[in-house]
């Protein structure tokens, strides 16, 4: 295959002029601006995850280090077929240096498989790194046969991150242990009900059994046979990772069928306050895992701006309430101008990707390096793993609801605002 990369090596060593043969030449003047890709949701069933893109990319490009960039952004539209196709637009017709993708595996995966074949070096975030790195396998089932990739790279927390964070909360809960599954299909529900990397194993391992009724189409518009699933199984939580509409749906039925659990920890669907405002009162105590507040202890590289400052400008700056999405974008553009600072040409993706691999990056979701810490071996090289606590979600006397940490046993150096408790 003629990749991009491989017809610039020809091209430069012929001395062959790209746009003499039809095609266009490639921004090589000194000078000019690193161009960078990103994609996310920005519409579709997943486009909460993108509401803070606009004001995090003009952040950026307002920095010290942003007059040196272009950022050119495509919507996937919350289709991995579309997150692919416009992956392939930024490499082929945009010619960036470097991409960065954010948000669900839904995206993150097509973009990224799409680079590695392209021979573009990638950096993704906000996809827990089972499915990312086993997603884009050629045999998923199959351990043995997982390769690390050459051009692609990413953050984020584990399921084993997740599983400790949720049954840390419900071990501060009386309970007996009786456990619903809400896996979707598709690449988070596939890797979370997963008898191997996901949530089997090591809840039987803690004593808790988990009642799993199978895989189900996201935008399902009934539950009830799940719902009567964890009734049987006297469940009393509830955990998954839903897209936001399903849950709402999910808990709506839930509470009309007279299903009513002591805890429901949640993946994906109530990372945001208007996901759970859509609940009116029925979204207080519900848990979830928290990767960034106001209140996590980190700053970042590119301004200096702290974890709170960052969360008051975003509010100040859209009249809406932060979002855990803004620090992991935010971490995404500062890794993106500390790797292009410590190479010599950003139109090489050797050179690139070395500097990626290199990272050594203090930044406001804490610090980010390849390193391999807490990772299988197998995971090691394209890895790099980000700290996650437990919340729940309050209802305020004002209206609204606040994210309060309620466990940070695997990071106590994150501070917790209350305890677990109970929904009532």
């Amino acid at each position: 295959m003629i990749t991009r990369r491989k017809l610039l090596k020809t091209t430069a060593a012929t001395g062959l002029t790209l746009a003499g043969a039809g095609l266009a030449a490639p921004a090589l003047a000194q000078g000019a601006k690193i161009r960078i890709g990103y994609v996310s949701p920005q519409s579709g069933s997943l486009a909460a995850f993108s509401e803070a893109d606009q004001f995090i990319i003009e952040g950026f490009l307002n920095s010290d280090a942003g007059g040196n960039f272009e950022v050119v952004v495509k919507d996937s539209q919350s289709n991995p077929n579309r997150a692919a196709e416009v992956a392939k637009e930024l490499i082929i017709d945009d010619e960036i240096d470097l991409m960065l993708v954010a948000s669900t595996p839904e995206t993150t995966n097509p973009v990224a498989t799409t680079c590695e074949a392209e021979e573009i070096p990638v950096i993704s975030t906000v996809a827990p790194w089972q499915p990312y790195f086993i997603g884009q396998q050629g045999n998923p089932g199959d351990p043995g046969s997982w390769q690390p990739f050459d051009f692609s790279f990413h953050f984020f927390w584990g399921l084993e991150d997740v599983i400790s964070v949720f049954t840390a909360m419900w071990n501060q809960l009386d309970t007996n242990k009786q456990v619903g599954g809400l896996f979707p299909n598709d690449g988070d529900g596939n890797a979370w009900g997963d008898p191997s990397v996901g949530f089997p194993k090591p809840l039987a391992d803690q004593g808790y059994g988990l009642t799993d009724p199978g895989r189900y189409q996201n935008l399902t518009d009934d539950f009830s046979a799940q719902i009567n699933a964890f009734k049987q199984a006297n469940c009393e939580i509830v955990t998954g990772v839903p897209i936001p509409p399903d849950f709402t749906t999910f808990w709506t039925q839930a509470k009309q069928q007279g299903f009513a659990p002591k805890a429901a920890s949640i993946g994906k669907a109530i990372l945001f306050p208007q996901a759970v405002e859509a609940l009116g009162d029925q979204g207080h105590n519900l848990s979830s895992e928290v990767w960034w507040t106001p209140n996590h202890p980190f700053a970042s590289s590119l301004t200096g701006t702290s974890a709170s400052d960052l969360a008051k400008g975003y509010s100040a700056a859209t009249g809406k309430q932060w979002t855990q999405p803004i620090g992991f974008v935010h971490a995404l553009f500062e890794m993106a101008a500390d790797v292009m600072g410590r190479v010599e040409d950003s139109r090489d993706p050797d050179e690139v990707t070395s500097a990626i691999a290199a990272t050594q990056l203090n930044s406001i979701v804490g610090r980010l390096a390849f390193d391999g810490a807490g990772l299988p071996p197998f995971a090691a090289t394209n890895v790099a793993k980000t700290p996650l606590v437990g919340g729940q979600w309050r209802l305020k006397d004002s209206g609204g609801y606040d994210l309060v940490v309620v466990d940070n046993t695997d990071h106590p150096d994150i501070p917790t605002g209350g305890t677990m408790e109970a929904i009532s």
